[in-house]
């Protein structure tokens, strides 16, 4: 039914694409539930994190549960189960010391210093490669509700239909891609079920996170850098502050000598002017006589509201004031401008390519969500560079979707097993240089 973990999550993605805007939390299940849970997160652009949490049996019977434990001190006991069963409040202060002890060691195995995501108030997808009793995944259910989850989804590829019945009375909504009734073994419905191990999961983690992409060793303002003053062709990127909507907005702006034009670069979910992927794409511009603007969409205090992520009009009104930023300044002011958006960025990017009243030139889109714009993509103009990854297959699916209503001259170009974030070798580079393509044959030259 899957041909391994990385399929059923994309898949379970796929169902899940629509529940972007409740702005959730995706955690997984360690282990197997990980790889999955990634690929949904990925789906949704929202942000990953795991679900620990130990089961505390009875004494005398421990495969019987009388509650679970999971990490910030979270605790759920059954009652009316500890009564009949005669259990102490010494025993179960014994049973649950163990098992925090086990769950400790864990969140250092998988976590190191890295502090858990809060769950306070949120929508949280809990997440595994399947079920088959369900012990575990009530305990989750349970557990992300003690830890402040104001609704929890639980999706998984494949489980039983009376398992599925049972936990859709514990969370809020179950998804299931297949509930067959002849269920055996969850490795069954996996061509490729080999086991995850810890190494994986602290992989995902780790990779999950990088999408923040914030350095700290990034170069810093300096006297008389800020706005259009102090930037000389061919200096190092430098950062400016653009005014936009009573907040100033910091980017990095890198002019070569001659520039032959400018892109403005539209960041993603989570991303920022020191995205380590922009910034190598920006590079190559560069290197090709195009003046490059990274810039935050949002305010750092903005930043940690996530459904702002996903307010598009938002995003674009700040690359329009970027963009008018740009027609100021004394070296750029003539020069064609081009917008390079990645995610939720490119939205941005085609949705402020549509304003009537501007002339950008090309768009490029990295892994971009151009649905997120599909009232605006028939009014797009300029010609447009729709590049994704071919192993990205939910993206893949919106980007040709969104080609479909473009009426500008446009191109779908799919970089062969890159996935979203375009981690494999060589991947990035090939979206470089198509981008790079891209711009030149659209912008150097042209008369703004």
């Amino acid at each position: 039914m899957f041909t391994d973990r990385i399929d059923a999550g994309r898949r379970l993605g796929a169902r899940l694409v629509g529940l972007h805007e409740e702005n959730p939390i995706v955690l997984g299940l360690p282990r197997g539930g990980v790889p999955v849970a990634a690929e949904v997160a990925r789906a949704l652009d929202a942000p990953l994190d795991i679900v620990l949490v130990r089961k505390i049996g009875v004494p005398f019977q421990p495969e019987l549960g009388m509650g679970a434990i999971g990490e910030d001190g979270a605790r759920v006991l059954d009652a009316s189960l500890m009564r009949r069963a005669g259990v102490t409040d010494d025993e179960l202060r014994t049973v649950e010391t163990r098992e925090r002890a086990e769950l400790e060691r864990r969140t250092r195995r998988y976590r190191g210093d890295t502090a858990s995501l809060s769950l306070a108030g949120r929508t949280v997808i809990i997440v595994d490669d399947g079920i088959a009793t369900g012990g575990t995944a009530r305990a989750a259910i349970d557990v992300a509700r003690a830890r402040g989850a104001t609704r929890v989804v639980l999706a998984v590829p494949v489980a039983p239909p009376d398992t599925v019945s049972a936990l859709g009375r514990a969370a809020d909504r179950v998804v299931a891609l297949a509930t067959p009734r002849d269920f055996r073994a969850l490795g069954d419905f996996y061509d490729d079920f080999r086991p995850t191990d810890d190494t994986e999961v602290v992989r995902l983690l780790q990779a999950t996170s990088e999408t923040r992409e914030t350095h700290s060793d990034a170069p810093r303002e300096q006297p008389g850098e800020s706005g259009s003053a102090g930037v000389a062709p061919g200096a190092t990127p430098t950062e400016v502050l653009i005014e936009a909507d009573d907040v100033e907005l910091p980017g990095l702006l890198g002019i070569p000598t001659s520039p032959r034009g400018v892109v403005v670069f539209a960041h993603g979910s989570g991303s920022s002017r020191h995205s380590t992927r922009n910034q190598m794409v920006a590079s190559r511009l560069r290197d090709a006589g195009i003046a490059t603007l990274l810039f935050d969409l949002l305010s750092e205090r903005e930043a940690v509201d996530r459904s702002l992520v996903f307010d598009v009009e938002l995003l674009s009104s700040r690359l329009l004031a970027a963009t008018r930023w740009i027609t100021r300044h004394p070296v750029l002011g003539s020069l064609p401008v081009g917008y390079f958006g990645a995610s939720t960025g490119a939205a941005a990017a085609l949705w402020t390519a549509a304003e009537s009243d501007l002339d950008v030139r090309a768009v490029v889109s990295r892994g971009g969500r151009p649905d997120l714009a599909n009232s605006r993509l028939a009014a797009v103009r300029c010609p447009t560079l729709l590049i994704v990854g071919g192993a990205d297959s939910v993206v893949l699916g919106l980007n040709r979707e969104a080609a479909s209503r473009l009426r500008c001259p446009h191109q779908l170009a799919i970089v062969s097993e890159a996935t979203h974030l375009f981690e494999e070798p060589g991947a990035l580079e090939t979206v470089a240089g198509l981008a790079a393509d891209w711009f030149v044959d659209n912008l150097a030259g042209a008369d703004r």
